[in-house]
């Protein structure tokens, strides 16, 4: 397809026939080996190599070794990923399985320009996902050896925990420990994430930090007690220690699963181990640089992922943070050092990964400070110490008393993240910024606190530089606009930005899209809510909205599942736009000046925005986001 080419022309009955002929599949990524372009009803078998639970609250399942009914072997995804909608006992990893399900391939973004699953699903090699509403049934089970087997070692310590400690402080308990969060419900998940304690849930360079210090202090502290006691001193205690706690990050990191985000935390504290060992300083930028060469040759795509840029942006305020902190704390009673420190890690761990975490998650948590320092303190006191504990007590069945005071430590977090979400005002919702700020906001941030120190003048030259940078990128979020109308890939819901909130075409159809949409606008309404703005004329069979004179008045007509029963020159006037979410029929002439977008063009373009700015309509669609492996496509959007 040209993007040049005008929409007008592109809604011409002849190009909307030749889209549907030459492209009844929206192009696949060459990437994925699936051909699925549509809703398939899947009967197959594969072999289990991941479990967990979706942001809806159901479990999936992750198989590969696919085999699948009536689908040529050139077609078979890698990997595919089902959720459940059913409470089955759970097979385990490795197992090999036989199920019914609704496969399709990965989404394209609710909206030009948004959250882009398909990369994810690329670099997981995930050529299809769906769901199930069938019982899963096992036809072989797991092969004895091989990685799964410490896999399903690591989920029956997993299972283990859970029941040990029970409810949800299980869950989040083993979480912990294992990486294992299946067992987490969604309520907890939300409550956390307004508490801005939704961190310590992943296991992360926090958890990993906790666990290698509590295991390199108690070594060295035991080892220089015992060498006291029997008159020895050994210069390379703390390397043998370092040592230790090398060996219990590498443990953690199996325990945990070896995920993303595990593994980038087990280099960035395996870089610091080894700086001691080698009498290197281990906490210093260019340690933090090692680990970020390292992460990002293994896992480039981390870069992009809130993750990455979160943890290093922690990590590199608070080594900045020690300097000065080193210089104050011998000036502040004993009793007040440990409060003090705590206070200020956390006030700088906020300060560093909130933009962050607003650009991403779109939310910012008022309270998240307060939570943390109720919270993080007891993690690293009771619950990580106890978890190791527990796990060198397992073998020899002592480890109850540790889970009991472990899980006390979990359930505090869980009170504490009830309360926080709970306090008036805990969170404000804010719009998705433009790709740009972040960067920006970035590049201004590494000026401010990473300029070189040359002299005065350039110090002050290159701060007040990045000050501005960040100053023009909060500017540039704030009067960023959000698209005038937005459409849904498959055609089931339009929304259009009115002075109330996005005003939805339908109650429901096309809930994902409608619920990003959504978040990004910042807004608190569900899909429900943003239909019950006055602003769509339900005539039957399709919906009807009327834009403002200072976007052209033109008018929409969404047809739902209906023919046009005779109104194709009512619709086609004064350039209106037809959405609709089925073909177009072949013989169908319209007469008049409109664009039609049928779902046969949707599959084309995937979703799409239009603008209206300086007198013309921009169109925007998200099924290309450039010539990449996951996308295959180049970019789509027209001007006219």
């Amino acid at each position: 397809m040209d993007p040049s080419r005008s929409v007008a022309d592109l809604s011409a009955r002849g190009c909307v026939s030749r889209l549907r002929h030459g492209n009844d599949r929206t192009p696949v990524p060459s990437g994925f080996r699936s051909g699925f372009g549509f809703s398939l009803l899947w009967r197959g078998r594969g072999g289990v190599v991941g479990i967990d639970r979706s942001s809806r609250d159901r479990i999936r399942l992750t198989l590969d070794q696919l085999v699948l009914d009536d689908v040529a072997p050139e077609r078979v995804p890698r990997r595919v990923r089902v959720s459940l909608f059913v409470d089955d006992p759970l097979p385990v990893p490795g197992e090999r399985v036989m199920l019914t399900a609704h496969l399709d391939k990965p989404q394209v973004p609710a909206e030009p320009g948004g959250f882009d699953f398909r990369r994810v699903a690329w670099f997981e090699h995930l050529g299809a996902i769906g769901y199930s509403r069938t019982p899963v049934m096992t036809i072989a089970p797991p092969d004895a050896g091989g990685a799964l087997a410490l896999h399903r070692l690591r989920m029956r310590l997993s299972v283990a925990m859970k029941e040990a400690i029970g409810g949800q402080a299980g869950a989040v308990s083993s979480a912990m420990m294992t990486g294992d969060r299946s067992g987490i419900a969604e309520h907890t998940n939300e409550v956390m994430r307004a508490s801005n304690l939704f961190h310590i849930i992943s296991i992360s360079g926090l958890h990993m930090s906790m666990l290698t210090g509590f295991v390199y202090a108690a070594i060295r502290y035991l080892g220089a007690m015992v060498l006291g006691l029997a008159g020895l001193a050994s210069s390379r205690l703390h390397k043998y220690a370092a040592a230790a706690a090398f060996l219990s990050a590498a443990s953690y990191l199996w325990l945990s699963g070896g995920d993303v985000a595990t593994t980038r935390s087990f280099i960035m504290v395996a870089v610091m181990l080894i700086a001691i060992m080698s009498d290197r300083r281990a906490i210093s930028l260019r340690t933090v640089a090692v680990a970020a060469v390292v992460i990002l040759v293994i896992t480039p795509e981390a870069l992009v992922s809130p993750g990455f840029q979160m943890s290093f942006a922690a990590t590199v305020a608070l080594i900045l943070a020690a300097e000065p902190w080193q210089k104050i704390a011998p000036r502040l009673p004993w009793w007040l050092k440990p409060v003090t420190l705590l206070l200020v890690s956390s006030l700088v761990a906020s300060i560093s990964t909130s933009p962050i975490a607003a650009a991403h998650f779109g939310r910012v948590s008022h309270y998240g400070v307060f939570a943390n320092l109720l919270v993080v303190p007891v993690i690293g006191l009771v619950v990580m110490p106890c978890g190791a504990i527990a796990a060198v007590l397992a073998p020899f069945g002592l480890s109850d008393l540790p889970l009991w005071c472990m899980g006390l430590g979990a359930k505090w977090m869980l009170v504490v993240a009830e309360y926080v979400a709970n306090t008036g005002g805990a969170t404000t919702l804010i719009k998705a910024p433009p790709h740009s700020v972040l960067p920006l906001m970035g590049v201004g941030a590494i000026l401010v606190v990473l300029s070189p120190v040359y002299g005065a003048r350039q110090i002050i030259a290159r701060r007040m530089v990045g000050g501005m940078a960040i100053i023009v990128a909060l500017i540039m979020w704030d009067v960023s606009k959000r698209p005038d109308v937005l459409i849904s890939s498959d055609g089931q819901a339009v929304g259009v930005m009115t002075p109330e909130g996005r005003a939805v075409s339908r109650p429901k159809g096309g809930t994902f899209a409608v619920s990003e949409w959504l978040a990004a606008d910042g807004s608190s309404n569900n899909q429900v809510a943003s239909a019950a703005i006055p602003y769509w004329v339900d005539n039957g069979g399709y919906k009807k909205a009327v834009l403002p004179q200072e976007l052209g008045g033109v008018e929409i007509y969404h047809v739902i599942k209906a023919s046009f029963d005779g109104k194709e020159d009512s619709f086609c006037q004064n350039g209106s736009f037809v959405i609709m979410n089925r073909p177009l029929e072949l013989d169908r002439v319209i007469k008049g000046e409109c664009t039609v977008l049928d779902s046969d063009y949707l599959k084309i373009t995937g979703a799409i925005s239009l603008d209206w700015r300086n007198g013309s309509i921009l169109l925007d669609g998200s099924n290309g986001s450039g010539d990449r492996s996951w996308s295959g496509g180049a970019e789509f959007s027209a001007k006219y």
